[in-house]
């Protein structure tokens, strides 16, 4: 359970880093930021699930960097606080894909 905060962590700092560029992607607090790491962990799971696509970008090329930004578009819409533009969502891919080189999908919900 402790690891599974800290993952939830980790990808909440990831989130919000993305937001403080400029790009399309804002986050209205850190609790929202949680929020959508969790959403986007959901939704990063019943993808791979259904469809076998891993969603983790650059590790995976760039069928799973699309789908990792059609989850943070998709997250903005079901996460109230957690705004992002189609640009947004490619920045915020390209982000959380750095992060992923350091800290591996199967390390973290995203």
């Amino acid at each position: 359970m402790f690891k599974l905060i800290i993952k939830i962590l980790v990808s909440a700092l990831a989130i919000l880093v993305a937001s403080w560029l400029p790009g399309g992607f804002k986050v209205d607090s850190f609790g929202v930021a949680i929020s959508a790491a969790v959403v986007i962990g959901l939704l990063d799971w019943a993808i791979n699930r259904f469809t076998g696509i891993d969603a983790s970008p650059f590790g995976r090329g760039s069928v799973g960097f699309i789908a990792a930004a059609i989850i943070l578009f998709i997250t903005g819409k079901l996460v109230d606080g957690f705004h992002v533009t189609i640009i947004g969502a490619v920045v915020g891919a390209v982000i959380l894909g750095i992060v992923d080189i350091f800290i591996p999908a199967d390390k973290r919900p995203i």
